[in-house]
This record gives C-alpha cells, sequence and structure tokens, in this order.
C-alpha cells in the first residue's frame, strides 16, 4: 500500500467517525426520563437517544423475520418483485402516480 493510499483511507476513516452536534428541544419531564434511563444503563444521555433513534428507524425500515417468511411463501409475489427489479436495473419500468 501507497503512502497517498494510506492517507486516504486515514482521512476517510476521520469523515466517518467524525460526530454532528444538534440542537433538541424536549419538555421537562421527557428529559428526566430519558436522563434516568441513560443513567440506569450507565451510559450518556446522547447514546440512548441516539442508539434509540436508530433502532426505530431500522424497524420501519426492514421486515422482521415472521414477515419475510411470509413474503417468500408468496411465489407470486416474489416474482413480481424480481421482474420489477429487473425492469428497473435496466431502466425500463415507469413511475406511478
Amino acid at each position: 500500500m501507497t503512502y497517498r493510499e494510506h492517507r486516504r483511507i486515514q482521512m476517510t476513516a476521520r469523515i466517518i467517525q467524525m460526530s454532528k452536534t444538534i440542537t433538541l428541544r424536549l419538555d421537562e419531564t421527557t428529559y428526566e426520563e430519558l436522563k434516568e434511563a441513560a443513567r440506569s444503563e450507565n451510559r450518556p444521555l446522547s447514546n440512548l437517544i441516539q442508539t434509540a433513534a436508530l433502532a426505530r428507524i431500522r424497524e420501519r425500515q426492514f421486515v422482521d423475520d415472521v414477515e419475510m417468511a411470509e413474503i417468500l411463501e408468496d411465489e407470486a409475489l416474489v416474482e413480481r418483485l424480481r421482474t420489477g427489479s429487473d425492469d428497473a436495473r435496466r431502466r425500463r419500468s415507469s413511475l406511478v402516480e
């Protein structure tokens, strides 16, 4: 690995690891509840909020094992999904409004 490649990897790693500061407005009751939950888990409040937010997003974005099993059992649906994916990849699809 060249020095230049090594430096590029280091810089990319730093960019990925940089955290962002945000302002979050909470009512007093919610703040106290979150603060107590973070204290009981012995971690920072920001980590508790980050973890909870990411878990919620992932929960809504992905199907669970039961739902995936139901999807995979429906052969007609799987074929339509496969056809739609192929059409999109080949740019043969159209937007339906």
